[in-house]
C-alpha cells in the first residue's frame, strides 16, 4: 500500500533530455492557447441551458436556470478557477513538465493518485472534445444551410439520434440508409474536423499555435460584434427577475457552464514546449483565465438582456438570441464565430491529451510506444494519432449531451487534487525553490478544493454514477498494467523518447 503513494522526484528543468519536446512557446502563445481552449463550446452552446434551466417533456425539472444572474454563475466559477489557477501556477513553475495535473499529483500525492488524475483528464480532453466536435458540426451545418443542405444522416450520430426528443431527428432512424438493416447515422463533419486538427498537431506545435492565434483573433472579433450590436438592443425588463431560482439556480447553472472553463489548464500540458517555463507558465495561466472570465461576464450580461432568458434555450444560444431579437443579418456572423471558436477548442484539447499520455508512458504507466517522439516534427505523434482516431470515432456516433456532465466532474476532481497537492508539497519539500508562490497558501488551496467540491455537488446524480464507473475501469487498467510496469517502483530507466530510426539522446 505504501508503494502506491510513492512520489516521483521533481527533476531540474535544465536536465531535460535533448531528444525531448521543442521549447518554442512564450507568454503570449500561452494566453492565446488559453483563450483558444476556454472561449468555445461553453459560451456558444451551454450558455442557454445555464440561463433557462433544463426541464423534461413531462415537466420534471432536471436543473434550475440562473436567469440573468448567469453573470454571477460566471463570476462564481471565475473565483473557483482562480483559486485552482493559483495552485496550478505554483506547481507549473516548479514542475515544468508535460502532463499537467497528472505530473503535479505524481510529485505531491503519489503514483495511484497521479494515475487517477491522468485517467480523469481523459474525460476533460478526449471525451470533452467529442462534445465540442459535435457542437462544431451543428454550427457548421447552420452556417452552410442557406447554400448547402447536408443530409441529416450525415450530420447526426446514431446515439445522438436515439437520445433526441426532436421528432424530426428521431425520424432519421427510419429514413436513413441501412446496412445489414442497421441505420447509417454518422456525424461526418465532426469526424473530419478531428482528423484535420490531428494532422495539424502531428506536423508541429509552432504551426498549430499560429493557426490557433488566427482563430482566437477571429472569435474575439465575433464576440465583440455580438456585444457591440447586442448592447444597443438590450431591454432592461429582461433583467427582472434577476435570479428567478435564487442561489440554487446560480449554483446549478455554474455546474453547467463549468464546461466553459475546463480548458484553462490545458496550457499546463505545454510546459515542456515553453521557453522559461518557471516565469512563463504562471503568467500564461493567470492572464488567460482573467481575460476569459471578463469576456464571459460581458457576453452573459448582453445575452440575458437581449431577450428573455427562457428563450435562450437553444443549441446555438448566441445566434438564436440575435434571431429572436430581429437581428438576423448578424446571426450568420455568430455562427461563423462559433465554427472558428470551436475549432480552436478542438485544437487545444487535442494538443493536451496526447501529452498526458506521453507523460504517463514515460513513467511506465502506459506502453512505451505512447512516449515516442517524431524524429522530424518533435511531437508525440503516435499518441496524437491514436487520440485523434478515437475522438473522431466517438464524434462520429456519440451523443454530445451525455458527455458534458462527465467531462465537468472529471475536470473538477483534477482541480480539487491539484489544490490539495500544493500544501502537501509545502510540507514534504519546504526548501525547494518556488519561482511562483500561492499567497496565503493554506486558506487559498483549501478554499479552492472546497469550491471545486461545491460545484461538483451541483451536478446530477447520474454524473456521479458514471464517474464512479469510469474510475473503476481506470483502476483495473492500472493494476493490470501500470502497477507492474511503473518506472518509479521498479527502478527501470525511462522509456526511449525517440521515434523509429532515430538514435536515443545522449546521457
Amino acid at each position: 500500500m505504501r508503494s502506491l503513494f510513492q512520489r516521483k522526484q521533481i527533476a531540474d528543468p535544465s536536465e531535460a533530455p535533448s531528444g525531448g519536446l521543442r521549447r518554442v512557446l512564450g507568454t503570449g502563445d500561452l494566453v492565446m492557447l488559453s483563450i483558444g481552449a476556454v472561449i468555445g463550446a461553453g459560451i456558444f452552446s451551454t450558455l442557454g441551458t445555464a440561463a433557462a434551466g433544463e426541464v423534461m417533456p413531462d415537466g420534471e425539472v432536471i436543473r434550475h436556470g440562473a436567469g440573468p444572474a448567469l453573470t454571477l454563475s460566471f463570476l462564481l466559477l471565475g473565483v473557483v478557477c482562480a483559486l485552482a489557477a493559483l495552485c496550478y501556477a505554483e506547481l507549473a513553475s516548479m514542475i515544468p513538465q508535460a502532463g499537467s495535473a497528472y505530473a503535479y499529483s505524481y510529485a505531491t500525492l503519489g503514483e495511484i493518485i497521479a494515475w487517477i488524475i491522468g485517467w480523469d483528464l481523459i474525460l476533460e480532453y478526449a471525451v470533452g472534445n467529442v462534445a465540442v466536435a459535435i457542437a462544431w458540426a451543428g454550427y457548421l451545418n447552420s452556417l452552410l444551410s442557406p447554400w448547402v443542405q447536408i443530409p441529416g444522416w450525415l450530420t447526426h450520430g446514431y446515439y445522438n439520434v436515439q437520445a433526441s426528443s426532436d421528432p424530426a431527428i428521431r425520424a432519421l432512424l427510419d429514413t436513413a440508409p441501412r446496412v445489414f438493416d442497421i441505420p447509417v447515422l454518422v456525424n461526418l463533419p465532426a469526424f473530419l474536423i478531428i482528423l484535420v486538427i490531428t494532422w495539424l498537431l502531428v506536423i508541429g506545435v509552432t504551426e498549430s499555435t499560429r493557426v490557433n492565434n488566427i482563430m482566437v483573433a477571429v472569435k474575439l472579433v465575433v464576440l465583440a460584434i455580438f456585444v457591440g450590436v447586442g448592447v444597443m438592443h438590450i431591454d432592461m425588463a429582461n433583467y427582472t427577475p434577476f435570479a428567478p431560482n435564487g442561489f440554487t439556480g446560480i449554483h446549478q447553472a455554474a455546474a453547467i457552464v463549468f464546461f466553459a472553463y475546463i480548458g484553462f489548464d490545458a496550457i499546463s500540458t505545454a510546459a515542456e514546449e515553453t521557453k522559461d517555463p518557471q516565469r512563463t507558465m504562471p503568467r500564461g495561466i493567470l492572464l488567460g483565465l482573467g481575460v476569459c472570465t471578463i469576456i464571459y461576464v460581458i457576453v452573459g450580461a448582453v445575452a440575458t438582456g437581449l431577450i428573455p432568458y427562457q428563450q435562450l434555450k437553444a443549441a446555438d444560444p448566441l445566434a438564436h438570441a440575435f434571431e429572436v431579437a430581429g437581428l438576423t443579418k448578424f446571426s450568420w456572423i455568430i455562427a461563423l464565430g462559433a465554427v472558428v471558436s470551436m475549432s480552436a477548442v478542438i485544437l487545444v484539447f487535442q494538443y493536451g491529451q496526447p501529452r498526458i499520455f506521453y507523460a504517463m508512458a514515460r513513467d511506465g504507466l502506459l506502453p512505451p510506444w505512447a512516449a515516442r517522439i517524431h524524429p522530424k516534427y518533435r511531437t508525440p505523434h503516435i499518441t496524437t494519432i491514436v487520440t485523434g482516431v478515437l475522438v473522431a470515432l466517438g464524434a462520429l456516433v456519440a451523443d454530445d449531451a451525455a458527455t458534458y456532465d462527465l467531462t465537468n466532474i472529471g475536470t473538477l476532481s483534477a482541480f480539487l487534487l491539484v489544490c490539495l497537492g500544493v500544501p502537501v508539497l509545502r510540507l514534504k519539500d519546504p526548501s525547494r525553490h518556488r519561482p511562483f508562490k500561492v499567497p496565503f497558501v493554506w486558506p487559498v488551496s483549501l478554499a479552492g478544493a472546497a469550491a471545486c467540491l461545491f460545484v461538483m455537488k451541483g451536478l446530477p446524480v447520474h454524473a456521479w454514477e458514471r464517474f464512479g464507473i469510469w474510475l473503476a475501469i481506470g483502476l483495473v487498467i492500472y493494476f493490470a498494467y501500470g502497477y507492474r510496469h511503473s518506472v518509479l517502483r521498479h527502478g527501470r530507466p525511462p522509456v526511449e523518447l525517440e521515434g523509429p530510426g532515430t538514435p536515443p539522446p545522449a546521457a
